[in-house]
C-alpha cells in the first residue's frame, strides 16, 4: 500500500482532470444525445408504465425464472412475439449531487488501480512517455473494455459504444499524462 502514500497526488489530480473532460464532454460537446432513442409515443409508455410502480432495477422481458422455463414452448414464443426488452429502471427526478460524488469515486477506484499496476511496473524516475504509456493504457483498460459486454449481451448500440470507448481513451490518454508529469 505504499503506492497510495507515493502516487496520492497523480490518483488525486487526475481523477479530478477526467472528471472536468468528462463533465466538458456530456455538458458542451454533445456527440453522446444520440446514444439513446427517443419513443415517438414516449408519454403514452410513460403513462402506461407509471400505474405499474416498477422499483428502480435493471428488467428483462420475458425473463424465464429458470433454464428449464427458458427452453420451454411458450417462453421462446414469448421471445418470438417481442418485444424483447432489457430496461433499467430509475427513480423519478434526477438529483445529480450523488450520481456525481459515485462518479468521482469511480474515478479515483480506477486510479488507485493505476498506481498500483504502474508502481510495481516502473521504477521511480521513469521518463515520461514509459510511465504515460502504462498508466495511459491501464487506465483505459478501467475505463473502456467492460463497454463491449452491454454491446454483446445486452444490446446497446455500438455507436454509443464506440463514443464511449473513445472518451476512455480520452480519460486514459489524461490520466497517463497526469501520472507521467508527476512521477518520482
Amino acid at each position: 500500500m505504499e503506492f497510495l502514500t507515493t502516487l496520492w497526488l497523480p490518483i488525486l489530480l487526475s481523477a479530478v482532470f477526467v472528471f472536468i473532460l468528462s463533465s466538458v464532454i456530456h455538458m458542451f460537446l454533445g456527440y453522446h444525445a444520440s446514444d439513446y432513442k427517443k419513443l415517438s409515443n414516449e408519454d403514452q409508455f410513460m403513462d402506461a408504465l407509471r400505474p405499474m410502480n416498477i422499483p428502480p432495477g435493471h428488467y428483462a422481458v420475458p425473463k424465464p425464472s429458470n433454464r428449464k422455463e427458458f427452453n420451454s414452448p411458450e417462453f421462446q414464443a414469448k421471445m418470438n412475439k417481442g418485444p424483447a426488452v432489457i430496461m433499467s429502471v430509475r427513480a423519478p427526478g434526477m438529483n445529480m449531487g450523488p450520481t456525481m460524488i459515485k462518479w468521482l469515486a469511480f474515478l479515483l477506484l480506477v486510479n488507485v488501480f493505476v498506481a498500483y499496476v504502474t508502481s510495481h511496473t516502473i521504477s521511480p524516475g521513469a521518463d515520461y512517455l514509459t510511465v504515460h504509456r502504462v498508466a495511459g493504457c491501464v487506465a483505459f483498460m478501467g475505463y473502456g473494455l467492460a463497454l463491449f459486454q452491454d454491446a454483446i449481451w445486452y444490446g446497446k448500440s455500438w455507436s454509443a459504444t464506440w463514443k464511449m470507448l473513445f472518451d476512455a481513451l480520452l480519460y486514459g490518454l489524461v490520466t497517463g499524462g497526469t501520472f507521467g508529469w508527476l512521477w518520482g
